[in-house]
């Protein structure tokens, strides 16, 4: 995706590498469906048990999907 001059920092750092729409909730899908994977894992690795991964991609799911909506709410694709 190309640099528009009133997007912000943040939606081109999140979607720069990625050209459409289908392309963007591929990749939040598989974010979530990671982050879902991730839950069951920390149980059956008793010695990993940690949250990290999943509130990492949490966190990181919340920020493409902010990116999608910016991008649709202003400039489309």
């Amino acid at each position: 995706m190309e640099r528009k001059e009133k997007m912000p920092l943040w939606v081109f750092l999140g979607l720069m590498s990625i050209e459409t729409r289908k392309g963007a909730l591929v990749l939040l899908w598989s974010c979530i469906l990671f982050g879902i994977a991730c839950i069951p894992m920390m149980f059956y690795f008793s010695e990993w048990v940690d949250w990290t991964w999943v509130a990492m991609m949490a966190v990181i799911s919340i920020w493409y999907w902010m990116c999608i909506r910016w991008v649709d709410a202003n400039t489309g694709w």
